[in-house]
């Protein structure tokens, strides 16, 4: 019987490289592809996309493994990038890393490994897929500090049936243990971190190249002016490094943005009732099983990655949006980001937070 071919997506990185080797050693027929997704200065001191291939390429000559790199530059422009700009410029603060795994890691990337032969893709994420009755389900990693659902919750049927967690049961530490021991030349490599194209440049350099300042004031919500953002867009709610707020008192928080006005409205202290929301609404849904789950059931959701899971409802259900009612009210809920539903370790799906 011909061994399952496999593609796993190889991004230099240790994760993506222990995917690859246990594959190989669970008997599949295993190739390598790195992906470019991002070309417009990538010579510059910020993009490391050049170290990270040289090490995707040594890690496959260290398997015996063919790799190839597709530049998937054109799709990331189209289905992320101008996504994250549009968002920026509607006030809200979007998660380019949904995007991608949506329209990039599991779309592009798939369909290109499928029309090369391709059985399944496979990738470093931590997470897990499980069938039951030929219906697929996205749970946590066993590794609760590495989880990764949160950003993979867009991902469909179609997709989670062609797609290998391999690492979905381990934790990092071993992971890097497996690296060392097999001889791996990136068991030792830093995670990457920040936004995959922005990479370790200042965010409002990169931001202000693509969108123009708008400088306005920030008042609290009696009206009081205490100081000038920049930009609407270069804020999140929550922050509260940067405002350049000074005086006396609890440290200042963004709470709000007032795009007819311009203004970006602060409060003092982490505990300022500004700063939550009882309730959200979540639009542009997406559910792993294909069909919306239950009202009034009790679920769990995060509006952010690392956030703990927080006890919830949905009040409301539609193809268009979703009400998420909390037990307890949430800290700095951001437009822009999305709010995730779990029952239990199941990822049901989500949806991003509206204004």
């Amino acid at each position: 019987m011909p061994k399952k071919h496999v593609i796993v997506g190889m991004s230099g990185g240790v994760d993506s490289s222990v995917a690859a080797l246990l594959l190989q050693q669970q008997g599949f027929d295993v190739r390598g592809l790195f992906m470019k997704n991002w070309e417009d200065d990538d010579t510059d001191e910020y993009c490391s996309s050049r170290q990270d291939l040289i090490d995707a390429v040594a890690v496959a000559d260290r398997l015996c493994i063919d790799i190839e790199t597709v530049n998937f530059s054109a799709e990331y422009k189209k289905h992320v990038f101008s996504d994250f700009l549009n968002e920026y410029r509607a006030g809200r603060t979007p998660n380019p890393d949904v995007l991608c795994n949506a329209g990039i890691k599991f779309k592009a990337f798939l369909d290109h490994a499928l029309q090369r032969g391709a059985d399944y893709i496979a990738t470093g994420h931590y997470a897990q897929i499980c069938e039951t009755d030929g219906l697929f389900q996205l749970l946590k990693a066993e590794d609760g500090t590495k989880d990764q659902s949160y950003f993979l919750y867009r991902l469909n049927q179609a997709q989670l049936s062609r797609t290998l967690f391999p690492l979905a049961k381990l934790y990092k530490r071993e992971v890097r243990e497996i690296a060392k021991h097999r001889g791996l030349p990136v068991h030792d490599k830093k995670d990457s971190t920040g936004i995959c194209f922005i990479g370790e440049r200042p965010f409002r350099e990169f931001l202000n190249r693509y969108l123009p300042k708008d400088p306005g004031a920030m008042e609290t919500p009696d009206g009081e002016v205490v100081g000038e953002h920049m930009g609407l867009m270069y804020y999140t709610i929550g922050q509260r490094q940067g405002l350049g707020i000074g005086g006396k008192g609890e440290a200042w928080y963004v709470a709000a943005k007032d795009l007819a006005r311009n203004v970006l409205l602060v409060v003092q202290g982490h505990e300022h009732p500004a700063l939550f929301r009882q309730a959200v609404t979540g639009t542009r849904l997406s559910w792993i099983s294909g069909r919306a789950p239950h009202c009034n059931w009790v679920y769990c959701a995060k509006t952010r990655y690392r956030q703990a899971d927080a006890a919830c409802c949905i009040s409301h259900v539609d193809e268009r949006s979703c009400r998420i009612e909390f037990a307890e009210p949430q800290w700095a809920v951001t437009p822009g980001q999305s709010v995730v539903v779990y029952e239990s370790k199941v990822c049901l799906g989500g949806g991003i937070i509206d204004a």
